[in-house]
């Protein structure tokens, strides 16, 4: 387990423009010492604003968007094309603006897609498939991703695990079908713990003053049954990125607020 790192921005608008700044960083980085770099992203406000940031960086051209493999945390398990799926949003922000390769694109399958209303079915899809991609030496059956980004919840969920239900408690699948979810749709596939702590770094993203309660619950120590983000964490960073509102309610002592 690594312990987490804060950086502190002066609002959410500077918080996405220097996490996109990074993630550009990584990706070029990892794709000139290995050709090509894996990402998990993540979908709601804030990751949201992160890939809008992204698309209008000045430095984005750096990456070779051929040679990049994208995943996602989570989804929400609606027809393909919902304005409510993560994937939709993601093209809508970015992915339709930038050469990336559509084989190298990785949505969580759609309720309307070849397993049917089966979210159990699509779930496992979706393993199989980051199995596959998986080399010798990645860690839980699923590929070294270089970034793995998480929104953080109002009640501290990140991906689909939320507080108490069974999903969060899941410590050998690497994705699983999400039932009741307390925030619409109740229907969702999700990424797992095990597969989250397998990514190099996590990087969990929280802006406002809605988020406020859930960072100061994760990071003092509460369990991850309680407060799903306090489990995400990487093998080599965890990161977590809030603007001022969101860092409210935390120990001055915690942080060094960012300098731009």
């Amino acid at each position: 387990m690594t312990a987490p790192q804060l950086v502190v921005h002066r609002d959410k608008e500077l918080m996405a423009q220097a996490a996109a700044a990074r993630l550009i960083t990584k990706i070029v980085d990892a794709q000139a010492a290995r050709g090509s770099a894996s990402v998990v992203l993540t979908g709601g406000r804030n990751g949201n604003g992160l890939l809008a940031a992204l698309a209008e960086a000045p430095a984005r051209d750096a990456v070779d968007w051929s040679r990049i493999d994208l995943w996602w945390g989570d989804e929400r398990f609606l027809p393909e094309g919902d304005p409510e799926r993560n994937i939709t949003q993601a093209r809508a922000a970015l992915l339709d603006s930038v050469g990336v390769d559509p084989a190298r694109v990785h949505a969580m399958a759609a309720s309307d897609g070849p397993h049917g209303s089966d979210v159990e079915a699509a779930a496992a899809a979706y393993a199989a498939e980051l199995a596959t991609a998986a080399g010798p030496g990645d860690h839980g059956g699923v590929p070294a991703f270089d970034v793995l980004m998480l929104g953080v919840g109002p009640d501290a969920h990140v991906a689909s695990l939320f507080p108490e239900l069974p999903a969060v408690r899941e410590s050998v699948r690497t994705v699983v079908g999400v039932h009741g979810a307390p925030k619409p749709p109740p229907t969702r596939i999700s990424l797992t713990l095990p597969a989250i702590r397998a990514a190099h770094e996590v990087w969990l993203l929280a802006a406002g003053e809605d988020k406020a309660g859930a960072a100061a619950l994760a990071l003092s120590g509460t369990g991850e049954i309680q407060a799903p983000a306090a489990g995400a964490y990487g093998l080599s960073r965890t990161l977590w990125l809030l603007d001022s509102a969101a860092a409210s309610q935390l120990p001055p002592q915690l942080y060094a607020p960012a300098t731009a």
